[in-house]
């Protein structure tokens, strides 16, 4: 693997996340907590191997310019800058969320997890759209 791999990876772990956040809301919804449990954690280590991989990418080639003229352009713009200021936004929710889950405080845990889970999974297809969007040729 090389860094030129990296982009595509990043978009498969946004997107393993994105479905196992629906799948752990699925569970959680059938009452099958442990599923839900298992679900959530994988959610988690996929998201912190995405941030590491998006790190080590752009550390090493910097901005990538997006190509794309016109409407499509701001499109690409506004879905950038919802994406970047929740991506940001979302890493303490998931923190408090999962600590308060893996404390068992499943009152405090429930009440957070229905802003993070929504929130979450928006960055995570987000981040899939806008990789969409800059590295397979949308360009309007």
């Amino acid at each position: 693997m090389t860094i030129s791999d990296l982009p595509a990876l990043n978009a498969s772990l946004n997107a393993a996340s994105a479905a196992l956040l629906a799948t752990g809301y699925v569970f959680i919804r059938k009452r099958r907590t442990q599923a839900h449990r298992n679900c959530m954690i994988a959610a988690l280590v996929t998201s912190a191997a995405f941030l590491t991989s998006y790190l080590v990418y752009h550390a090493h080639v910097g901005s990538v310019r997006f190509r794309g003229q016109g409407l499509v352009r701001t499109v690409y713009f506004t879905i950038l800058v919802s994406h970047t200021i929740l991506a940001v936004a979302i890493v303490p929710l998931i923190i408090v969320t999962a600590t308060r889950a893996l404390r068992a405080r499943y009152d405090a845990h429930r009440r957070i997890a229905r802003v993070t889970l929504p929130l979450w999974i928006y960055v995570s297809v987000t981040g899939v759209v806008v990789y969409w969007m800059l590295y397979g040729g949308v360009s309007g």
